[in-house]
């Protein structure tokens, strides 16, 4: 007869034991850090913009708007990843909507 060997339930119950706690651990960093990475998704989206900006006026030699820049396909979204909108002054600075 064969000895075959398994794991046992305890062994089975202490992995999924260690597994629960480090899920623990690393659930309440991960959703604190979220916001984070929203506010830093939107900052390079301003700095993508900013930099398209600078693209549109040296070809065309005047200050676009968000939707001039959208509809000549310098950019693919006028919103920040958190749906806040982008305005650009009449100076050609990019910014978020206070809106």
């Amino acid at each position: 007869m064969k000895n075959e060997r398994g794991f046992t339930l305890i062994e089975m119950m202490i992995v999924l034991l260690i597994i629960s706690i480090l899920m623990l651990i690393a659930l309440p960093s991960m959703t604190k850090n979220n916001s984070l990475v929203k506010s830093l998704g939107c900052e390079a989206t301003i700095d993508l913009v900013q930099g398209q900006v600078g693209a549109y006026e040296a070809e065309k030699n005047k200050l676009p708007t968000i939707k001039e820049l959208f509809d000549d396909k310098y950019i693919d979204t006028t919103t920040c990843p958190d749906k806040k909108p982008l305005v650009i002054d009449s100076e050609g600075i990019v910014s978020v909507s206070s809106e």
